[in-house]
């Protein structure tokens, strides 16, 4: 009987593992092995090749992109996560049960939006002509529009736009999740309602904003069509300097080594979130 349940469950789970290899472990291993490979010309050379990642670690323009990207998607995570624990506590304990699944429903409407539309339509709102513009040039608090499209300040209002919405369903099902018990536990105690957040609440809420800031890093940092459209290509971030490799150059192998130094700092960051989880737990 017991062989038959693993029989049934290798059923259920080969088709998802040969997918994974696939489309995920294959792609990744060869990937990873282009980063070695050297271009002469238009010749590719197969070995064990550090150049690439000598490059990177040289190359002004190339270590301007590491670094700007890194700095948006921790700008992009934080501010999401200061902005999105007030809304979610906000629906969890201030709106009524019936009209929370309406609220949320509004709140996960940016996901039905394309990246495309969503980062032209705060384009036209941040343009010199658009609507912040104008809004501030008519009740006189400038003269002159501001310079805000085609900035970094640009590029993170559009992520922010999108991952504060993220985050606060991750911390919105957390916050449901505790007993109301805690809360008059902590003020029969004697505290105060900031020592009570801080005290009882951060600390039972941590997961969900570990696991929407992870989220938020992941899809940050890899993201190509926001800060190209928003960006205006003023400062380069790592997708869109492998894109340009790619598309100007041919240069698969410093797109690779691009690409893997990518990677490694999403799996820096897992460990760093799945090893916090698990200390926290213990």
């Amino acid at each position: 009987m017991k062989s038959d349940n693993v029989k049934w469950g290798w059923g259920f789970v080969t088709p998802a593992l040969f997918w994974t290899i696939a489309f995920f472990v294959v792609p990744l291993a060869v990937m990873a092995a282009m980063s070695f490979a050297n271009l002469e010309g238009r010749s590719l050379t197969w070995g064990f090749h550090l150049d690439n990642y000598e490059e990177l670690a040289t190359r002004t323009y190339l270590k301007r992109a590491v670094l700007v990207s890194l700095e948006i998607t921790l700008t992009v995570t934080l501010v999401s996560v200061v902005l999105a624990y007030p809304l979610a506590a906000i629906i969890a304990f201030r709106v009524p049960l019936r009209w929370q699944r309406i609220v949320l429903l509004l709140a996960i409407l940016p996901f039905w939006t394309s990246y495309v539309v969503r980062s032209y339509a705060w384009l036209l709102v941040l343009a010199r002509e658009g609507l912040i513009n104008q809004t501030l040039i008519e009740l006189g608090i400038i003269t002159e529009p501001l310079t805000l499209a085609n900035t970094r300040f640009a590029t993170v209002t559009g992520f922010v736009h999108f991952f504060v919405m993220l985050l606060t369903l991750t911390i919105y099902a957390n916050l449901k999740q505790l007993s109301p018990n805690y809360r008059l536990a902590a003020m029969d105690l004697g505290a105060n309602t900031f020592q009570t957040f801080r005290h009882v609440i951060m600390p039972l809420t941590l997961p969900g904003i570990v696991t929407g800031a992870f989220l938020t890093f992941v899809l940050c940092i890899g993201d190509y069509v926001t800060p190209h459209i928003l960006g205006g290509n003023n400062e380069l971030t790592m997708p869109q300097v492998i894109m340009v490799q790619l598309g100007r150059r041919a240069d698969f192998p410093l797109a690779s080594a691009l690409a893997m130094v990518m990677m490694g700092m999403v799996t820096l960051v897992y460990l760093a979130s799945a090893r916090w989880l698990r200390i926290d737990r213990v």
